[in-house]
């Protein structure tokens, strides 16, 4: 009885040995070291401490002095599902687009049935409103009909307007910001008051140029 009682014992005590140097090759081999910064970052989450956000877009009236017409024509062919832009050219899905630029906003074409997300937005289609339209209809006008998602490329958006602009309306570009001076302070004024400081450059486009997007009658294919 003895003897059994020692055998069951020794192996009791073998297979602890057996499981307690499993264990400790075991923490070895999958031993990790502590990561420098715990978590997982998540996209679009700034870390506490780092408020930059996304970069702002260059203004409107940068983009369109190195506007290309060409390639925003190449660009409106998304559009032309629904809109036409020839002068004299039908309402489809979307009003014609014949000189828009600088026309109010949700207004005339040839009696287009806008919502009231644009009839009542109030103001023209100026550059810069143009430029919000084309990056986000949505976010211009909340509750427009025209479900095209918009154009993420400030330089696309941009070449599309001066396109917009060479058929009907022919309105000069915004000038472009003068650069700072050598030497500004962080103010902006100049440390020498004597200083010259070059007047901004205005950009008059090389070609005639109208058209802006309006909203859709029925949500477009593009």
């Amino acid at each position: 009885m003895d003897n059994r009682f020692n055998t069951i014992a020794g192996w009791a005590l073998a297979g602890g040995i057996v499981l307690l140097g499993t264990s400790l090759v075991a923490g070895e081999y999958y031993k990790a070291e502590r990561p420098e910064h715990m978590g997982y970052p998540i996209a679009g989450v700034v870390e506490e401490g780092n408020d930059a956000g996304p970069a702002a877009d260059p203004p409107i009236a940068v983009r369109l002095a190195s506007a290309n017409i060409q390639a925003g024509q190449a660009s409106f062919a998304k559009c032309q599902s629904c809109h036409t832009i020839n002068q004299g050219g039908p309402n489809q899905m979307g009003p014609n687009l014949w000189g828009t630029v600088g026309e109010p906003i949700g207004q005339g074409k040839g009696g287009f049935a806008f919502s009231s997300a644009l009839s009542g937005h109030g103001g023209n289609w100026t550059f810069e409103n143009l430029d919000q339209w084309l990056k986000s209809p949505q976010s211009f006008a909340s509750g427009t009909r025209m479900s095209f998602a918009g154009l993420s490329d400030p330089q696309e958006r941009a070449n599309v307007i001066a396109y917009l602009n060479s058929n009907g309306s022919n309105l000069p570009f915004p000038p472009v910001p003068a650069a700072p001076a050598e030497g500004a302070t962080a103010n902006g004024a100049a440390p020498d008051s004597n200083a010259n400081v070059s007047a901004p450059a205005t950009n008059a486009p090389g070609t005639p140029g109208v058209g802006g997007p309006a909203e859709n009658q029925a949500a477009p294919s593009h």
